[in-house]
């Protein structure tokens, strides 16, 4: 047996846990980890010649991690050496060989030469239907803006050409949009598409829908939906929000009134993700050049949401 450093026999020795802590051991017990490995196994080195790669279950740990944190891969391998708490959850020990910073960044470039973010989350969908989290008749659509840099300070002296510039009221936003498709029951994400900023909402919104809904909601962005060419012969109900305008001009107590509070009651069900992947998990700016790369990360961040809301509704990992 490895003799226990200073570092593990401290932390063995703490008083209480930390939020950090709490919430790895709950992260531990709510990801499908042979499920998602099963997906990116087939994928991953097999170690014949060279170098042995490190097992896949600790590349995967470690990239949860620098998703959890919105780490950069310097900063995530530099964490690994700092955290103990980071390191058990990797199943490292400060002993052991500890992946570096391209060690990381390649892995992750594996997981998205191979589109594994969409897989990913529709992999911990399944299991969550597997424990009776299923998609029911309904599915709320929107979309939001996430910031991008402008600076043309690199290597092609100009701005990402996949991010665009569009205009929210009266203010100007330079970046790309994440489309999302909720189940209006249960509130969790079961489809995601990345545009640029300008791209309108409704143009997406066919991607969003899984085929089945008996309604679809959404806010005044969709209005006339039901009029496009995708949808000719789709047989949902569409609660589509009024325009703030013309909300403002109904009587406090019409009952046109609460009809648009019922539907906003609702559709508040879709800003929750929003607020995970912006709010908890800190990415409110894209942090990678192309929509491909932004949306693997912002799949698999979908999917930590769609777990931790889980939790709320009664399904456990």
């Amino acid at each position: 047996m490895d003799q226990v450093s200073f570092a593990e026999a401290e932390y063995e020795n703490k008083r209480r846990k930390t939020r950090r802590e709490l919430f790895l051991d709950e992260m531990e017990q709510l990801l499908p980890w042979k499920r998602l490995e099963s997906k990116i196994k087939r994928h991953y080195a097999k170690g014949k010649t060279g170098r042995p790669p490190y097992p896949l279950t600790v590349m995967l740990r470690i990239h949860c991690l620098q998703l959890f944190y919105n780490l950069s891969d310097p900063m995530m391998e530099d964490s690994l050496y700092e955290i103990e708490s980071m390191r058990r959850f990797a199943k490292l020990r400060l002993s052991d060989r500890i992946p570096d910073e391209t060690t990381i960044l390649n892995f992750r470039h594996l997981l998205e030469s191979h589109g594994l973010g969409q897989k990913l989350l529709l992999e911990i969908n399944k299991h969550l239907a597997s424990k009776g989290c299923s998609l029911r008749e309904g599915t709320i659509v929107d979309a939001t803006l996430i910031s991008a840099p402008t600076s043309t300070k690199n290597k092609e002296k100009q701005r990402d050409p996949e991010m665009h510039q569009t205009k929210k009221g009266n203010q100007w936003y330079f970046g790309m949009k994440l489309h999302i498709g909720v189940d209006a029951d249960t509130g969790l994400v079961h489809s995601a598409v990345g545009t640029s900023a300008n791209e309108h909402d409704i143009t997406k919104a066919a991607d969003l829908l899984h085929g089945d809904e008996k309604r679809v909601h959404g806010d005044a962005g969709y209005l006339g939906i039901h009029k496009r060419d995708e949808h000719e012969g789709r047989e949902v109900e569409w609660h589509i929000a009024v325009r703030p305008g013309k909300r403002k001009t109904m009587a406090a107590d019409s009952d046109e009134l609460k009809a648009e509070q019922a539907k906003a009651s609702v559709r508040a069900k879709v800003e929750h993700p929003f607020r995970w992947v912006k709010g908890i998990f800190g990415y409110d700016k894209v942090r990678y050049r192309g929509l491909d790369k932004n949306m693997n990360r912002l799949c698999l961040l979908l999917g930590f949401t769609n777990l931790l809301r889980s939790r709320s509704l009664g399904y456990t990992g």
